[in-house]
């Protein structure tokens, strides 16, 4: 059983990028869905696929490299609300990332967004992960 399923979709996809793998499958859940949604919008992944196989559902990932360096667009992702420490940001503090240059994405009221859609909308939520 697993704790954490935000965790384990992050880690799936840092540790994809270490190993240099342009696919990753995950678990898919709604949530998932929509936290790589956020990530191919604003161009961290190359592409995805929802595939319904089995009861769950898995998620495919295409990693994105830049076609010479081959340095992935994904240089950190990590976990910032954990289900022991939940982390809230109202409009007020809304988180920036490398001073704007990275994202936060939120789950919101108004469903998952960035941290910078999340002030237009003039909506707070729970941080869930840093991406830069």
């Amino acid at each position: 059983m697993n704790t954490d399923p935000i965790a384990d979709y992050l880690t799936r996809v840092r540790n994809a990028i270490k190993a240099n793998h342009r696919v990753v499958e995950i678990p898919a859940s709604n949530l998932k869905k929509e936290i790589t949604k956020v990530l191919f919008d604003k161009g961290y992944i190359a592409n995805y696929k929802f595939e319904e196989v089995g009861p769950q559902g898995t998620i495919k990932v295409a990693l994105k490299y830049h076609p010479i360096t081959k340095i992935p667009a994904i240089r950190s992702i990590q976990r910032i609300s954990k289900p022991g420490l939940r982390k809230y940001a109202g409009t007020t503090n809304m988180p920036r990332v490398l001073n704007g240059l990275g994202i936060a994405i939120l789950s919101t009221s108004k469903g998952v967004m960035t941290d910078k859609e999340a002030r237009q909308h003039n909506v707070g939520g729970e941080v869930l992960c840093y991406v830069y």
